[in-house]
Formats: structure tokens, C-alpha cells, sequence
């Protein structure tokens, strides 16, 4: 019989209501606890998902025995902070992207983890579904020739939210690590060699002091570019293209596709229909549960190196247009 991995839940917001459905439908988990800093908030989450144990600070579920590993689900801003205590607990930690605000922030948090021998993923839950493994792997097998060119657009108008967190420095606010995080990591998946030049342009609010609406053009050393948009402000169809020599791909919400559009120059065009096995979260729990019974502190799919390489792209794309976060300076 396989080990059950035991989960605990910091933080009770919308993704964390996501993640608690899906590890209820997720075979060798199991959601035992949850913790807010508010008991009366993590009371009324426990209730709704049937969850047994509810702690009223962090450092109470970090020190208990109740979990085996631990998902982050609070603002940007104190994913580090959060991480480290289940680490330094000895609980493994599978945190929401983006991993960490800033590169320093995870290279300590790396460090963190590898000193506590205790695994440690950023939740980039894209690129683990199904729609994602069968694009890399058709993209690597050569379906459309060398690649040339990427495009992705993940943009959304928050406008009548102006004291959502997102807009908030403190909290590693603004769209580039809200959800340009996703365009960047589609671009690494299929581009075919290093990067050579990043540059970028943004619209930073005057008041909120983050991007609201952030381009990033992408050369890599083999010629290719990719072309990315993030923005909170700004409505754009949420598609994204892969351009090949000998065809192109297309995908709607292109991060994380249940749908590849096919077109092969002078030949046929069909598509594949790849659906997520429940709302989309189920694969990363499964991919760290398999993890922690082998014994692994990392996963392939997720290496410490690529979310590093990541990161350490937003941090050049904030220097480039001056977006500044009080974590950038300890």
C-alpha cells in the first residue's frame, strides 16, 4: 500500500480553495490541516472542506505532526518567510509561484531546504498537466521544425479591486510576478537555446508603484524571440503560438492547455484534445506525493535551477522598469 502524504494548507484564500478541492480528489493525499492567522477564518475553511485539524497561526501547523508537507497559498510578498518556517520544521513545501519575490529570496530558501535535507517546489501546476507534457514532448520530437518564435498574452482587468494585494509592492504585487511568471516559463519550455538579450516596457501606476501592464520581448542565442504580455489593467485574449519552420502550434490559455491547434505548413491541421484530470491542481499534488515516497528533495519537472532561472529573469525585467519591492533592499 502507498504511503499517504498528509497536507496542510497556510492560508485560506482563492487558491487555496482551489488546491483544497483538488487534493481531495487526489489519490495517495490526504488534506488533514489548515492553518490561517485567524482561527475563526481557518474554522470556517475546515468546515467547508471537511478538514479535521485548524491551527490559528503558522508555527502551530509547522510544529505539529498532523502533515507531511505544507502548500503555501499567501500573498507573494511572504512565501519566503512562510517556506522557511515548514522547512526549518521539516516539512516538505510545494509553494505557490512565484516561489519567492526576488532571487536572493529563493537562493536563501534553497539553501533553507537543502540544510533541513527537505524537499522543497515552487507550484508552477502548469507544467505538469497533461496538455503541457504531450506540447514539450511533440515540440522536442521536431512537429514543427525548428522553432522561430513564442508568443503568450495573460492579461485581466482587476481595475474595481484597487486594494487588492496584487497591487501592492509589499506583497510583490504587479502583473510580471502575478502572472507573467506564466509567460516566461512557456517561453523557457520551448525555446531551443540560451537567452541572449531580454528588454522590456511597462505601464507602472503612479500610485500603486508596480507594473499594471508589463511587454517582454525575449532573444535567444539561436535567433528565436519570444513575445510576452502580463497585465492587471488590460483585457487580451489569454492564447498563445509556438512558430516553427515547418508549422505552428496554437493553444488557448496557453500556460496550461487542454487544447493543441496543430497547423503544419502544406500539410494537415488537426488538434488534440488533452484535459486536465480535475481542476487542474490534482498533477502537482500527485508529482510531489510520488516525490516524498522515492525520497526526492526536488522534482524534475521542477528543479530549484529553473525556478532560480525564472526568477532571476523577473528581477532583470524589474530593474529594467523600475519596479522596486521593499524585499529587493534586505
Amino acid at each position: 500500500m502507498e504511503k499517504i502524504i498528509r497536507w496542510g494548507i497556510v492560508g485560506t484564500g482563492s487558491i487555496a480553495r482551489r488546491f483544497a478541492d483538488a487534493a481531495k480528489n487526489t489519490k495517495g493525499a490526504e488534506l488533514t490541516s489548515v492553518a490561517s492567522r485567524d482561527i475563526n477564518t481557518a474554522n470556517a475553511f475546515a468546515d467547508e472542506f471537511g478538514i479535521e485539524k485548524r491551527f490559528g497561526s503558522y508555527e502551530d501547523m509547522a510544529k505539529s505532526n498532523d502533515i507531511d508537507a505544507a502548500y503555501i497559498a499567501v500573498p507573494h510578498g511572504v512565501h519566503a518567510s512562510a517556506s522557511r518556517l515548514m522547512l526549518n520544521n521539516k516539512k516538505a513545501v510545494l509553494c505557490e509561484k512565484p516561489i519567492t519575490v526576488n532571487g536572493g529570496e529563493l537562493e536563501d530558501l534553497i539553501l533553507c531546504a537543502k540544510e533541513n535535507d527537505t524537499f522543497l517546489m515552487e507550484a508552477m501546476w502548469a507544467r505538469v498537466v497533461p496538455g503541457t507534457i504531450e506540447l514539450i514532448k511533440l515540440i522536442k520530437g521536431g512537429l514543427i521544425g525548428k522553432v522561430r518564435a513564442i508568443e503568450g498574452d495573460f492579461c485581466y482587468d482587476m481595475t474595481d479591486e484597487p486594494d487588492h494585494h496584487a497591487f501592492k509592492p509589499e506583497y510583490g504585487g504587479g502583473s510580471l510576478l502575478d502572472v507573467g511568471v506564466y509567460a516566461l516559463n512557456f517561453a523557457s519550455w520551448y525555446a531551443p537555446s540560451p537567452v541572449l538579450e531580454i528588454t522590456a516596457l511597462a505601464d507602472v501606476g503612479k500610485r500603486t508603484k508596480v507594473d499594471e501592464h508589463c511587454c517582454v520581448l525575449i532573444k535567444y542565442e539561436d535567433g528565436c524571440i519570444a513575445s510576452l504580455s502580463s497585465g492587471m489593467t488590460v483585457k487580451k485574449p489569454n492564447s498563445g503560438y509556438i512558430y516553427g519552420e515547418k508549422g505552428s502550434v496554437h493553444v488557448d490559455r496557453f500556460y496550461a492547455p487542454q487544447k493543441l491547434e496543430i497547423n503544419i505548413y502544406d500539410g494537415e491541421s488537426y488538434e488534440i484534445d488533452k484535459p486536465f484530470y480535475g481542476n487542474g491542481f490534482e498533477e502537482q499534488i500527485t508529482e510531489v506525493c510520488n516525490c516524498l515516497r522515492e525520497g526526492k528533495k526536488e522534482s524534475s519537472f521542477l528543479p530549484h535551477s529553473h525556478s532560480l532561472y525564472i526568477t532571476r529573469q523577473m528581477d532583470l525585467i524589474r530593474k529594467k522598469i523600475g519596479v522596486i519591492y521593499p524585499q529587493d533592499k534586505q
